[in-house]
């Protein structure tokens, strides 16, 4: 990648503060002294924009149906029909439209300064996870997130980059391939752990990234718990035998057990790391909420993707065999495992409204 001449690098920094501060399109408005100059985002697909288009995995979407209500209506692996919660944040918070992926070809060197995104469509809390999925492990995102601030130490010198670091939001989504897949669909970690167990391995894997994390310089630090796993499409279909009109008890309850001990491990790392910010993000309650009563917010189908779900054989992945609905506003689901763009954007707004003074 070429690097912008200094002179013009110094010029288009101080550009962006000046736009950043004086403008913004996001709902949220923030006190006058805090900024947040860029998101980054460490996570899997429910976060991923892009990162595993190149990547020799079945986890990939940069096909259609993916992407028929994205701006052009093209494919861009992203797990939706639109946009992801990487972009709705960073859209939220008035920084910029689209969080881009960190192994887009056309990333930009101006696309730096403002955040990119890590995640990797499969990837897991547990190592297994990812070498189930062939997606990015988390390790590997670390390392990518190393060689992204030596560029970013090329473009603005090391101060600069500190003091972005310290005034920026990270984002880290993670968990729900380790419960649904490693644990409960593949049945390996079954052979090794109970769910007790196995939760306490996840927690304690996922305190160990967070602190990785701050010791490259992350300090506002936004971890999200696992969602209500029981009630997605293909937990519905694959694990209630076809039948979908019930969450599976036995996966919510997984999740459950997962973010009860994840939450208080952020807890101690939020007395213990100098400095930081570390905030754990329900989002169990807020899906499940959304799924419990969707005609309060103008959905009709909670129990079945847009496209992908309805029989074993369509359960995951939207395909040619499985046309989409015409509306994929009135479905929670997009997928069978992930949520349209329109449940996106309310989940992602009242997590906004709710968490955004927790990392002042």
């Amino acid at each position: 990648m070429e690097l912008f001449r200094p002179s013009f690098v110094f010029w288009f920094s101080v550009c962006v503060l000046v736009i950043f501060c004086t403008t913004g399109s996001g709902a949220v408005e923030l006190p006058g002294n805090v900024t947040v100059r860029a998101v980054f985002v460490f996570g899997d697909s429910i976060v991923d924009t892009g990162n595993n288009n190149n990547k020799t995995t079945l986890a990939k979407c940069n096909f259609p149906p993916y992407g028929r209500d994205f701006k052009g209506g093209v494919p861009t692996g992203r797990f939706s029909n639109g946009k992801v919660p990487a972009d709705i944040l960073v859209e939220e918070l008035g920084i910029k439209e689209l969080l881009p992926a960190y192994l887009d070809p056309n990333l930009q060197p101006e696309d730096l300064l403002t955040g990119v995104n890590f995640a990797s469509g499969g990837a897991g809390y547990d190592p297994l996870t990812s070498q189930i999925e062939a997606a990015i492990s988390l390790a590997d995102q670390l390392k990518l997130f190393k060689e992204y601030t030596q560029k970013l130490k090329n473009l603005v010198g090391e101060e600069e980059t500190n003091t972005i670091f310290t005034n920026s939001l990270f984002a880290v989504v993670v968990g729900s391939n380790d419960i649904a897949n490693a644990y409960y669909n593949s049945h390996i970690r079954q052979l090794q752990f109970s769910i007790f167990a196995y939760t306490d391995f996840l927690a304690t894997s996922a305190s160990n990234f967070l602190q990785e994390l701050y010791s490259l310089g992350a300090r506002r630090i936004g971890a999200f718990g696992a969602p209500p796993l029981g009630c997605l499409p293909s937990t519905r279909t694959v694990a209630g035998n076809g039948k979908r009109d019930e969450c599976i008890k036995e996966y919510n309850q997984g999740s459950e057990l997962f973010n009860t001990k994840f939450s208080a491990a952020i807890a101690s790392l939020g007395r213990n790391l100098p400095d930081a910010k570390v905030v754990y993000i329900d989002i169990y309650n807020p899906l499940l909420t959304l799924i419990e009563n969707p005609s309060t917010y103008g959905f009709e189908f909670v129990d079945k993707g847009c496209c992908g779900s309805g029989t074993i054989e369509a359960a995951f992945t939207c395909n040619s065999l499985t046309p989409p609905c015409p509306d994929a506003s009135i479905y929670i689901f997009w997928d069978s495992f992930h949520p349209s763009e329109t449940t996106y954007k309310i989940l992602v707004s009242q997590i906004v409204q709710k968490y955004v003074k927790s990392f002042l």
